[in-house]
């Protein structure tokens, strides 16, 4: 277009003039045409992403409730603080759990042992344990796996080790270090044939001489009682001498540390009035005693997604003991780790039932963003609320100060100690109360 302009005004004798004078201007506004086309390529990144990321970034920073391994030392504890209550505020909350006392790190309040389990997919844990080593008498770290391989075993778990951790954590206090061993090789095979038998202690053995541990915690009456094993007297008496070949032979040596290999066993929850053959019961406590350093309770998860509600009921808690004390092994309590859940669970309260576990830092971006009111469940001795979200109701159950007090209260009351799952899991106050 502006070509033909110049043609018309331009005389016929100065063409090649002319056909330069219309290179020049189609040029000059080639170059307004790019330049146009950058500011608006500017302007679109400008307002359509850049502001946008600036400000989600300034509001997560406002925001997000503070990451539990940022804390501030105060000088009274949650009880002299007034925390320790029946009635709680989502802002509380929000305000204090991450102020910790000053000495919280090297001062103990239980006194009974105490079992911390850390998982290697919450890496939060890890922190917890060198920060607050000396709140725990027992570290497990969940790593390891026993498993079947052709006709022989594998002891699978070594690379989640941090051997630099471990060095940490002993430089830090005196927590007893032993990674969970989760027993799945066919159980059949391990408990008929004496020659597997003895490579799987020896694995477990071995690996805690070379690595330096001060023992294992054992899993495998679940997998027993999935298996059918503990339905076969039999075979239940064939799996009861394993754990106790294994506690003696991890008893015959001595860790780094100069004492004997420990042992602890977890154990399940009676799931009736009355124990039923695949049960953990007062028994089988009894013949394991004095091959067995600890036995870690599992008195959490009391309800599901499908039946909604506390996570572990104080008087479901105290029957469990009274069902694994009775007929003369009172005496046996202070080898109980009594489990305390430090994770929570966000039910969905609709036909399609659903839901799940949830971390502190879950519970707290929920307080955040939907400011619940929290409520005492008297019954169950645990703080709970709900919230909607899109119109679909929730309700959240997640440990308080109160509710681990009480726990620590019945531990306490019974003389047992305790094993806690998982400490990654937790708010950060909650260790003031250890």
């Amino acid at each position: 277009m502006a070509k033909k302009r110049e043609r018309r005004v331009g005389p016929s004798s100065d063409r090649s003039k002319t056909r330069v004078e219309a290179s020049t201007q189609k040029h000059e506004l080639g170059d307004d045409s790019v330049n146009s086309d950058r500011r608006q390529i500017t302007i679109f990144i400008i307002f359509f992403i850049v502001i946008p990321a600036v400000s989600m970034l300034v509001y997560s920073i406002k925001h997000t409730p503070r990451p539990s391994n940022s804390f501030v030392t105060v000088s009274g504890s949650v009880h002299e603080r007034g925390l320790v209550k029946l009635d709680i505020n989502h802002q509380q909350i929000l305000t204090e759990q991450s102020r910790v006392l000053e000495t919280n790190g090297s001062h103990r309040h239980f006194k009974n042992p105490v079992l911390a389990y850390i998982t290697p997919w919450n890496s939060m844990g890890y922190e917890m344990a060198k920060k607050f080593n000396s709140k725990f008498t027992h570290l497990s770290p969940v790593w390891y796996d026993l498993k079947s391989q052709g006709n022989g075993l594998v002891l699978e778990g070594r690379h989640n080790a941090d051997v630099g951790w471990i060095k940490e954590l002993r430089l830090r206090g005196h927590a007893q270090l032993l990674p969970r061993v989760v027993l799945e090789a066919f159980p059949k095979e391990i408990l008929k044939k004496k020659k597997l038998k003895n490579k799987a202690i020896d694995l477990m053995v071995t690996e805690c001489k070379e690595m330096e541990y001060d023992g294992i915690v054992l899993e495998s009456w679940s997998r027993w009682a999935a298996y059918g094993i503990l339905l076969d007297p039999d075979l239940r008496n064939l799996g009861l001498q394993f754990i106790k070949q294994l506690g003696e032979a991890l008893h015959s040596v001595n860790s780094a540390r100069d004492k004997p290999l420990q042992l602890i066993y977890v154990i399940g929850p009676p799931y009736s009035e009355k124990l039923q053959a695949f049960d953990f019961g007062p028994k089988d406590l009894q013949s394991l005693s004095g091959a067995v350093d600890g036995f870690s309770l599992m008195t959490y998860d009391y309800s599901n997604p499908h039946n909604p509600g506390p996570n572990a009921p104080l008087k479901w808690i105290s029957f469990c003991l009274q069902m694994l004390l009775a007929d003369g092994a009172r005496s046996l309590a202070h080898k109980i780790f009594l489990g305390i859940n430090f994770y929570g669970n966000d039910f969905i309260l609709s036909e399609d039932s659903g839901g799940g576990a949830i971390t502190g830092r879950d519970y707290l971006s929920i307080l955040e963003k939907h400011k619940p009111v929290i409520q005492w469940e008297k019954k169950s001795s645990e703080h709970f609320f709900y919230y909607d979200d899109k119109n679909i109701k929730h309700a959240v159950f997640y440990p308080s100060l109160m509710s681990i007090y009480t726990r620590l209260e019945e531990a306490r009351s019974w003389g047992t100690g305790i094993s806690i799952w998982e400490i990654g899991q937790g708010l950060e106050y909650f260790f003031d109360l250890l």
